[in-house]
């Protein structure tokens, strides 16, 4: 008897189970999942073999240090309100900024899904964004920034700057309700970071001798290393973007090749007239210069697209570059203005161009082309004003509280030793 009522009891609630894991795409977990593991690998190591390749040797670990500080500063953050404060909802500030009713991820459970994919999944690729993104603006204030001043400018600002903006534009804020587009994060990552870099530039100074003693990349090999790996993990941070393993996913990781390939080579040629000769590091930022520019379109345009986007983004972002440090004068140590923040800039707006089916893009949707870059026009003069304004008054704040910047003879000893009491290099 009780066998039969069991067996009644299992072929009752089976539909039901089935029911609740009804939503469960295991090829989209699979590729979210490799996705994550894809973005987090940019940070460490991709970017920190970028950036500690390119600063002098004295500086090598601080750039490991501060990169590898802030992935484990900006995980507990997003634990504690990060993810809450961009993806939930916010009551009667919901177009700024979200509420604190998912804190510590209090309504986050194993069962919890977010789309297709297990919420707990969709929490973890969203946090490497969160850490790529503060690590982005080291590069601004290398071998110059003490390192207390910089975990605690990195904590706040991403609390004021990269949450608010995040939630406005991904988690049902007013700039997604107004139709703008940011695939992957050309607002939300490389504005802000671009544009914070070049704020901290400004308020920090210039390096001591910038401009008058020669300022050589300590190892380019470690560079090119890290490059590569920016490329391929690329891939997550555009592709998995998509949330899903379908058409999206796969033309996203197209055009950002194509991007990506077609800047590098544009760079490379532009320096080789300029200079006579192509040199290794200008190809490689030429090729962050076209990860960086096609990311806010991936998921919009098609391959011709693509190739328009790198091809102006290697010009654009060259003449930035020289620009910056020859016309300006501005110390942005390893360019992350001219690089992330001009190219996040070019690829939201050209994206209301080239999302048209004539390039091989989606199309507007019922809107027009005109209409379309207004409202991109919008979010990205937005994402510019509010990020320069509140990442200077956050420097302040912290100034009042620690020095910005070491002391001139512990930039001359390097902060390898004066801050970590460390040596990149015994020998």
């Amino acid at each position: 008897m009780y066998k039969y009522l069991s067996s009644l009891f299992i072929l009752f609630l089976a539909p039901v189970a089935h029911a609740q894991n009804a939503a469960l795409d295991t090829g989209d977990t699979a590729w979210l999942l490799t996705s994550t593991a894809l973005v987090l690998f940019m940070t460490l190591p991709g970017l920190s073999l970028f950036y500690a390749g390119i600063v002098r040797t004295k500086n090598v670990l601080s750039v490991f240090m501060q990169c590898f500080a802030i992935a484990c500063a900006a995980t507990v953050l997003w634990l504690i309100v990060g993810y809450s404060l961009s993806f939930s909802d916010g009551g009667s500030l919901q177009d700024y900024i979200g509420g604190l009713s998912n804190a510590f991820l209090a309504e986050v459970s194993r069962d919890s899904m977010s789309g297709s994919s297990p919420e707990t999944v969709f929490v973890m690729f969203q946090m490497t964004f969160a850490i790529i993104t503060p690590a982005l603006i080291v590069g601004a204030f290398a071998e110059r920034m003490r390192f207390s001043a910089m975990l605690m400018f990195s904590i706040i600002w991403l609390v004021v700057v990269y949450f608010p903006i995040c939630h406005q534009i991904w988690g049902g804020g007013w700039l997604g309700n107004l139709g703008f587009l940011d695939f992957a994060g050309g607002a939300v990552v490389h504005i802000t970071a671009g544009v914070a870099a070049m704020v901290a530039a400004v308020v920090l100074g210039p390096r001591k001798g910038f401009g008058t003693a020669t300022m050589l990349p300590n190892s380019l090999p470690l560079t090119i290393a890290g490059a590569g790996m920016l490329w391929v993990g690329w891939f997550g941070f555009n592709g998995g973007s998509a949330l899903a393993a379908g058409n999206d996913a796969g033309m996203a990781m197209l055009v950002t090749q194509v991007s990506a390939a077609m800047a590098a080579l544009t760079w490379m040629a532009l320096e080789w007239i300029r200079n006579g000769k192509p040199s290794a590091l200008g190809i490689v930022t030429g090729m962050v210069a076209g990860l960086a520019t096609i990311t806010p379109a991936s998921g919009f345009v098609g391959p011709m697209g693509a190739l328009i986007l790198g091809f102006l983004a290697g010009i654009i972002c060259f003449f930035a570059t020289i620009s910056l440090k020859q016309v300006l004068k501005l110390d942005d140590s390893l360019d992350v203005f001219p690089v992330h923040g001009v190219g996040g800039i070019l690829g939201l707006l050209l994206c209301a161009f080239l999302m048209s089916e004539d390039f091989g893009g989606v199309g507007f949707n019922g809107g027009s082309m005109g209409e379309q870059f207004q409202t991109q026009l919008i979010g990205t003069v937005f994402t510019i004003v509010w990020t320069a304004v509140v990442t200077f008054i956050v420097l302040k704040v912290v100034s009042i509280f620690v020095p910005l910047r070491v002391e001139e003879r512990d930039e001359i000893k390097g902060l390898d030793l004066s801050q970590h009491g460390e040596r990149g290099y015994n020998a």
